[in-house]
């Protein structure tokens, strides 16, 4: 009886860690590109993969080469890693005012407050600006593709986009590139909030 048992352990079959990354890979290709709003024929055709081929990964029935990989990742605009890491379960973090990272200059009358945790390479941020009365605090152009989108929290403040000023009032969002050096002034003799959410361009791995 006990050699039965060990003749059925013995055919278990045994996982392959590489049908475990295919599968992964697969279920990755075909979240992110639902989330890019892509069809298969649309990722096909801008990534120079065919459908076909697009269509075994996601099942899980076929293992893309790297070149392949690497074409799939620069049309999704994402990292080769993304498409073959385990994706993270969902985390929850505290971020106490005071335990943040604040950042002053302008001897004190601008004021930033991190609102996320620096845990690793990001590609969105959020911050809450504060700005002293009547100050205006400039900033250099960032690295292109950067997009920053704001909205006035408390004051009146001007928004200097490149040449372009955009007169803000509380409530009121702006969206813009920034890779061109801007400005916020405070136009107000009471201080000034803004929250703020920066948007950089994923770098590609390749």
């Amino acid at each position: 009886m006990r050699s039965d048992a060990v003749a059925r352990l013995d055919q278990e079959p045994v996982a392959d860690p590489s049908e475990a990354i295919c599968v992964r890979t697969g279920q990755n290709l075909r979240r992110l590109r639902t989330r890019r709003g892509y069809s298969l024929d649309r990722l096909a055709k801008v990534s120079g993969v065919s459908r076909a081929m697009l269509g075994q990964i996601e099942t899980g029935k076929s293992s893309p080469t790297l070149s392949i990989l690497a074409k799939i990742a620069a049309a999704l605009d994402v990292t080769c890693g993304s498409l073959i890491i385990e994706e993270d379960e969902p985390t929850t973090v505290l971020l106490t005012r005071a335990a943040s990272k604040t950042l002053s200059s302008s001897d004190g009358k601008f004021e930033t407050r991190a609102l996320f945790p620096y845990d690793g390479d990001r590609t969105v941020e959020f911050y809450e600006l504060h700005l002293a009365p009547h100050h205006a605090e400039r900033a250099e152009a960032h690295r292109h593709g950067t997009v920053e989108n704001l909205v006035v929290a408390q004051g009146t403040v001007e928004v200097v986009v490149g040449k372009q000023p955009y007169i803000l009032g509380e409530g009121d969002a702006l969206v813009f590139e920034a890779d061109v050096p801007h400005v916020y002034r405070n136009m107000t003799g009471n201080p000034a909030t803004i929250y703020l959410v920066s948007t950089y361009r994923e770098v590609i791995h390749i």
